[in-house]
């Protein structure tokens, strides 16, 4: 019998293979990758480099971090201010001080937000921050002329001693005591950040008992206004 009548092959045989088939073993894959092997069926090991990852993309901001004052007018509604720190928060920022103060306008409110960051990352803050519910103007005053202030009110610990003494830096200081008392001075401080962060580290040689700062509070100088410029 032969092996093609008992429908096998002998030990050690191979079949035959068509025309047909050796056309297309012999021609190259259509999609431009390797030949099929002749033994297996499997395509042969590809040769070319391996797949590489596209490049990391940028983000935005990376630069110098500095301090930035942003102004935002905003309806007296209740949330509004809870929004606010939740923006800042999910970018990141850690707000610095954070003043808010009713305006002329009855039911309009002025915030005075101080962070750091660079200057892209706080500019897209800023346009998302105008882009919430009830934010009517965002406004950017760090590189613009402003009158920048603060108030701080500290309480000093004072003796028979030394108080003399802490009355005259204060008043050397521009300073106002406001309350006084056995074991300690009230002194209300004004001015920009950094006097007020000189006044207070001049008199914490004397024991500070406690310490409460608003915040700066800023105003561009000149005829513009950013509550005149919102429009309702």
């Amino acid at each position: 019998m032969s092996a093609e009548s008992s429908g096998g092959w002998l030990r050690g045989a191979k079949p035959s293979t068509s025309e047909s088939e050796k056309q297309l073993l012999a021609a190259p894959h259509s999609n431009g990758k390797a030949p099929i092997e002749a033994v297996g069926g499997l395509p042969a090991p590809a040769t070319g480099p391996a797949h590489m990852a596209p490049p990391a993309r940028a983000l935005p901001g990376g630069g110098e971090t500095r301090r930035h004052t942003l102004i935002a007018i905003v309806l007296d509604k209740p949330g509004v201010l809870n929004r606010v720190a939740s923006l800042m928060r999910a970018r990141n920022f850690n707000i610095d001080s954070l003043a808010v103060s009713h305006t002329d306008q009855p039911d309009v409110s002025r915030m005075t937000i101080t962070l750091h960051g660079d200057d892209v990352a706080v500019e897209q803050a800023a346009k998302q921050l105008y882009r919430l519910i009830d934010v009517l103007k965002v406004q950017d005053v760090t590189s613009e002329p402003t009158v920048d202030h603060e108030l701080a009110l500290v309480k000093i610990r004072a003796t028979d001693s030394n108080r003399a003494e802490i009355l005259t830096i204060v008043e050397l200081s521009k300073g106002r005591v406001v309350d006084l008392a056995g074991e300690s001075v009230i002194v209300e401080a004004t001015g920009t950040e950094t006097e007020v962060d000189a006044f207070v580290a001049l008199v914490r040689t004397y024991g500070i008992k406690e310490l409460v700062r608003t915040g700066a509070v800023v105003m561009s100088r000149g005829s513009a206004s950013i509550e005149e410029a919102v429009k309702r």
